[in-house]
Parts: C-alpha cells; structure tokens; sequence
C-alpha cells in the first residue's frame, strides 16, 4: 500500500476521516497477514514508510503508524503519505540470540555463600 490520505472532505469531520483511515490500514495489513506465506518463513514483516508527502517519508515501525496518524490530527495537517509493504520473514533462533551477548557475567552461579 502506497497511498496518500486527505483528511479533508466537504461532509466527513476530521475525527471521523481519520478512523477511517487507520481502518483501512487494519484491513491491509489484515489482508495481507492471511496470504499463503513462501516456504522458508514463518511470518508477514511489514516495511513502513510515514511523511506528510511521498518525498518527505521516513522509515517507522508498524506499531508507530496509528501515533502518527494522531499526530497529523493533532498538527491539523490535510493529508499524510502512509507506505507498507509486506515481506516473508523468518523468526531467528533464541540460540542466535544469544550469542551476541557478551557471556562475561560478573557473579559466578557455583560461588554460594
């Protein structure tokens, strides 16, 4: 989804467009959550883009989107520029995780006093 929102409408309030917006978004990325996802991942990531225009977008998490769509609320802005594309993607390992820890822990479990 690569869309710009306008916020303004001769007989939609500006509290009422912007839920929704931010149900159109949910019905995406919904959508988007359900298609059959390709061998070798194990779930739907989400590369997301926010901005008050296409060329002014920066890269945000997911779960920031609805923040900053307030935001715009909150800025009085008339529209905002909202990019999500969904990506296959494979969960890591916790035994990977862990090996970019630094293991040197400063108390000994076999000291017990």
């Amino acid at each position: 989804m690569k869309k710009t929102f306008e916020l303004t409408h001769p007989k939609i309030k500006l509290a009422r467009r912007v839920d929704a917006v931010k149900h159109e978004i949910k019905k995406y990325i919904k959508r988007e959550r359900n298609k059959k996802l390709p061998t070798g991942a194990d779930y739907w990531d989400f590369d997301c883009q926010f901005g008050n225009t296409e060329a002014e977008a920066k890269p945000v998490h997911l779960s920031q989107i609805n923040k900053l769509i307030d935001q715009t609320q909150v800025e009085n802005l008339t529209s905002f520029y909202v990019e999500i594309l969904a990506k296959p993607a494979a969960r890591q390992s916790r035994i990977e995780q862990d090996d970019d820890f630094d293991h040197d822990d400063d108390f000994d479990m076999d000291d017990e006093d």
